[in-house]
């Protein structure tokens, strides 16, 4: 389970990073390309500790950006029903928010 937290918390870091890109070329965000950086950077650094032995810190920095992420997009989401970006960020902040709870909760058994 660990395993695949990892894996997607880098995927989901280098999706949130592009998405950024994608959201300065298009409108020229720098907001996008600011929260998408960071965003995508923290996710990526959650599941680099995850991999190397701070779960822990790793589970709770992917959860607290999740959340993030989640907070920011599903409302968006939901006002504006476009899959794009709000739509994709928001299915990928909950199934971020599932595997890190989820891989919390097994290895604090």
């Amino acid at each position: 389970m660990l395993d695949l937290t990892k894996l997607y918390l880098f995927i989901f870091g280098v999706l949130t990073i592009a998405g950024g890109v994608m959201g300065y070329v298009k409108a020229r965000s720098v907001v996008s390309i600011v929260a998408g950086g960071i965003s995508g950077v923290l996710l990526a650094l959650a599941g680099y500790f995850v991999g190397t032995g701070k779960a822990q810190l790793g589970l709770i920095l992917g959860l607290v950006v999740s959340l993030a992420l989640a907070g920011q997009f599903v409302g968006k989401f939901l006002k504006t029903h476009k899959f794009m970006p709000a739509g994709m960020m928001s299915v990928l902040s909950i199934i971020g928010l599932v595997l890190t709870v989820a891989s919390l909760i097994m290895i604090m058994r």
